[in-house]
């Protein structure tokens, strides 16, 4: 979801019926990962999700503890469900870097820098007991948080910093109380093997 500031990519038009908030566009891909066009992120999402890209990022604070964060319970898609810190989708010629520290700010109200790539080529497809379909190239990242956590209550309605053994520990044992993007993403994350 957006923020009231306007994010960087949009389509310059407004989301039917809300004036206030721009439209969010996801890049779409083929199965190469070339961009193919774009869509409108809020319909994108559906039991017939269009491949497309987007990112995951787990952030890392000083003593080395992994942020979890709990997906807001009227998220449309695992609502309720236990996730890597934030996800997030570049806007269409935007730098992943730069939709990294975007999203920090929206969803998680924080800063982070010393981002680096984790997993590059993350790719998975997933279905949400609803039926809707998560369809990503979704290359996975790890970042230093540099303030406070104060996250949006629609994204997120509970935070955890935990040791990336716990993590590990936790996945392994209960796969079915995390998304399905964190549960493949751990084994891959070197984070997640210390």
């Amino acid at each position: 979801m957006s923020s009231p500031s306007e994010p960087p990519a949009t389509a310059g038009s407004r989301a039917a019926g809300s004036p206030s908030v721009p439209t969010e566009l996801v890049v779409l891909l083929d199965d190469d990962a070339n961009p193919i066009g774009t869509a409108d992120k809020a319909t994108v999402h559906t039991t017939e999700t269009p491949l497309h890209l987007a990112f995951s990022c787990h952030v890392v604070d000083d003593e080395g503890h992994v942020l979890l964060t709990r997906r807001a319970l009227d998220k449309r898609t695992w609502p309720g469900i236990w996730t890597n810190s934030f996800c997030g989708h570049p806007g269409p010629g935007e730098d992943p870097v730069e939709a990294i520290v975007r999203r920090a700010e929206q969803e998680l109200g924080t800063r982070v820098d010393s981002i680096e790539p984790a997993v590059p080529d993350f790719r998975y497809r997933a279905v949400d007991d609803s039926g809707i379909v998560e369809n990503e190239i979704c290359p996975v990242f790890t970042a230093r948080i540099r303030a406070e956590v104060n996250p949006r209550a629609d994204e997120v309605c509970a935070h955890h910093w935990a040791r990336p053994a716990d993590v590990r520990t936790s996945v392994d044992a209960t796969p079915f109380a995390f998304s399905p993007w964190l549960v493949a993403q751990v084994p891959r994350m070197e984070l997640y093997s210390r």
